[in-house]
């Protein structure tokens, strides 16, 4: 079937061409990189299942990002910067830059450049903190938190209802399982996990 590759061992259902780059079968047929010992074949096509699905999530929210970037005319890191802005002023929060830094993981000279960059823009603003003589506060602008809101924030809150669906113990399972596969991935990259 042109298109389309199989399924995991023992399941004849077609796997779409563009999932297929996240199936464990068709990324490692030979076994030289998962551990596939004791697993059915039934097991292995619904992780194989489960990859594809969580494959296909990082696609939507890769293209979610893309259109929010186009639309608000900002790079990634600035998008990432006003999300942290706007969650710090839900919270009641001050930021300054060098926390926006260490968020960011880049160097305070490139956090300057990104706020000179976002302060002509109008997105955002620095004022003096009020406790530290020396010290700045950056806030998002009402308009731009506004715009994200109505695009961005409103796109991103269709994630709720799905979770909200779920039982308790269904959450409790798919939480685990987000939190295991995150540090999983931070010790691949010989980081501590969060």
């Amino acid at each position: 079937m042109a298109g389309t590759a199989r399924a995991a061992q023992g399941n004849d259902s077609p796997v779409r061409a563009a999932d297929a780059v996240y199936d464990p079968q068709w990324n490692d047929p030979t076994g030289r990189l998962i551990d596939r010992a004791g697993l059915q074949p039934e097991e292995l096509a619904q992780i194989g299942e489960l990859m594809r699905a969580m494959g296909r999530l990082r696609d939507v929210e890769r293209r979610l990002s893309e259109a929010a970037r186009r639309y608000m005319r900002l790079n990634e890191t600035d998008m990432r910067a006003l999300h942290f802005l706007i969650v710090q002023r839900n919270q009641g929060r001050l930021t300054t830059p060098s926390l926006l830094a260490r968020h960011l993981g880049i160097t305070t000279a490139s956090t300057t450049k990104m706020l000179d960059r976002l302060e002509q823009a109008g997105h955002v603003v620095r004022s003096a903190h009020p406790t530290d003589r020396r010290g700045i506060a950056v806030e998002i602008t009402a308009e731009t938190a506004l715009a994200a809101e109505q695009t961005v924030g409103r796109q991103h809150a269709h994630r709720f209802a799905p979770a909200a669906e779920l039982t308790a113990a269904e959450r409790a399972v798919v939480i685990n399982f987000l939190v295991r596969t995150s540090h999983a991935l931070e010790e691949a990259l010989g980081e501590s996990p969060a």
